[in-house]
């Protein structure tokens, strides 16, 4: 009998083995996502493969049919199938049963592998919708926290806003306040010039009349008020710059993190407003493992708050510095006001009644100069009473001197002889009284002429006086800064 024919013996002698992939891939499929994904491996949700291992392994059925005969396990082979040209009678490997239970076996594990393929497709989509879902919401909370972040960030930008712009308010009011000052302290020099100046024109007095009168008083009082004035305009000088400084550091924390949230703003609402779909989105290799935080949002709120209230307590101590300041500037251009009027009319006064003692003084000169005219007269006639005695006594004492001259008995010591004996005496009397009225008279002339001098003196002395006071001191004191000026508004 004849061979038909007989199965290859290379083909179940040596059967090959199962590819590990089963199916091809798909040239659209892989070509279409060929370096998509970064070359470093992503988390376990990220990393599935287009086809599981799973579907692989359980395609791959290798055969494992039972060899035909005993003798031919373990032989090698070219003993165990030899050659169709080498056979000359009929050989068969596998029983008609056999090949029915491989096409079973076969039929069952390929509904096995379909069915289990068909739950992997479906466990596969169902996976793929529920990630997608839930990559959607938490996209969507990060973007809903984003919104909510910059809302935050834009109530505090409004409230940084809104007191920088009162910072700013308060620290130019404190600034036109301080100008203020200044110029009202420099308006107090020319005021205290003049009162040391009127000191230094009243030492110049004479006589009696460099005394320490009401008008000095008050010219030192003044004085000591105006000093007293610019220390206190100077010490809230330095307390307004002091504040000025302090305003301005509030004022550069508020702006500085102003600043900060501003550029956190842009970059949040940036990030707000990125979708799956918008430009510039990319990989960032470890990102997530990077940590430049500095801050919770319970912090982050507290330092603006702490940057807002420090600003509003600077406001208001600038606030309080300046109505102490405008109190100030009212009250010592009142004090310096008052005492410059009490020194006016101190000088007034002090004028008035040194005008009055000048012309005392020059009614009592004229009295004097009319009493020594008339004491140079009264001298002039006793001069001329002693002189007219002489011819009256020469005659009396000629008489005594020849009657001398009778002879013997006619040298009698009659009425003739006694009176011109008390006439010579009468005559030598009045010229004795004449003569010490005279010299009385001239002593009364010199104490005249002495007090002439003393009321011209003190005449020349008032005169001075006067000029002083009038002309010199009342014309520096015509002009005091007015109340504007005296509280630096001009």
């Amino acid at each position: 009998m004849e061979l038909v024919g007989s199965p290859l013996s290379s083909t179940f002698a040596h059967p090959r083995s199962t590819p590990s992939k089963f199916l091809p891939a798909i040239s659209t499929m892989a070509s279409s996502y060929k370096n998509r994904f970064p070359y470093y491996p992503l988390p376990q949700s990220f990393s599935l493969p287009w086809m599981p291992k799973s579907y692989y392994k359980t395609a791959a059925i290798n055969p494992t049919l039972a060899p035909f005969s005993k003798s031919s396990q373990g032989e090698p082979p070219s003993k165990m199938l030899p050659f169709v040209s080498n056979r000359t009678t009929l050989f068969t490997r596998y029983t008609p049963d056999d090949w029915y239970r491989s096409n079973l076996t076969n039929y069952k594990d390929s509904e096995t592998s379909r069915r289990n393929a068909e739950c992997l497709r479906v466990d596969t989509t169902r996976l793929i919708q529920d990630k997608y879902q839930q990559t959607k919401k938490t996209q969507g909370e990060s973007t809903k926290n984003l919104g909510e972040r910059v809302n935050y960030i834009e109530f505090w930008k409004s409230e940084l806003r809104h007191e920088l712009d009162e910072m700013i308010g308060e620290t130019n009011a404190l600034t036109d306040v301080k100008k203020r000052l200044e110029r009202a302290l420099a308006e107090t020099e020319a005021p205290l010039q003049v009162a040391q100046e009127c000191l230094l024109h009243r030492e110049k007095r004479m006589g009696v009349d460099l005394v320490h009168d009401e008008v000095e008083k008050q010219l030192f009082t003044e004085v000591d008020v105006i000093r007293s004035c610019q220390e206190r305009m100077q010490w809230y000088l330095d307390r307004a710059k002091a504040q000025l400084a302090s305003n301005r550091a509030a004022q550069h924390e508020v702006e500085r993190d102003l600043a900060n949230k501003q550029t956190a703003h842009r970059i949040d609402d940036k990030c707000h407003h990125l979708r799956n779909s918008s430009d510039g989105i990319s990989y960032y290799r470890g990102v997530e493992r990077f940590d430049a935080t500095i801050s919770v949002p319970e912090s982050w709120a507290k330092f603006t708050d702490d940057n807002i209230l420090r600003s509003q307590s600077e406001r208001a101590a600038s606030a309080k510095l300046r109505d102490d300041i405008e109190n100030l500037l009212v009250v010592t251009a009142n004090e310096m006001w008052r005492q410059f009027n009490t020194v006016n009319v101190a000088f007034t006064n002090r004028i008035a009644e040194t005008a009055d003692a000048k012309n005392k003084l020059q009614t009592h000169l004229a009295k004097t100069l009319k009493e020594i005219f008339e004491m140079e007269m009264n001298i002039e006639a006793l001069r001329k009473a002693i002189r007219d005695k002489g011819p009256p006594l020469k005659v009396a004492q000629t008489r005594l001197d020849e009657r001398t001259r009778r002879p013997d008995v006619e040298l009698c010591r009659d009425p003739p002889q006694i009176r011109l004996v008390n006439e010579v005496h009468e005559l030598d009397e009045t010229i004795q009284g004449h003569q010490q009225r005279l010299r009385d008279a001239e002593d009364m002339l010199q104490m005249l002429v002495h007090a002439k001098s003393i009321l011209e003196h003190d005449l020349a002395v008032k005169a001075n006086s006067l000029f002083i006071d009038q002309e010199k001191c009342m014309g520096m004191r015509k002009t005091f800064p007015s109340t504007a000026r005296l509280v630096g508004y001009v």
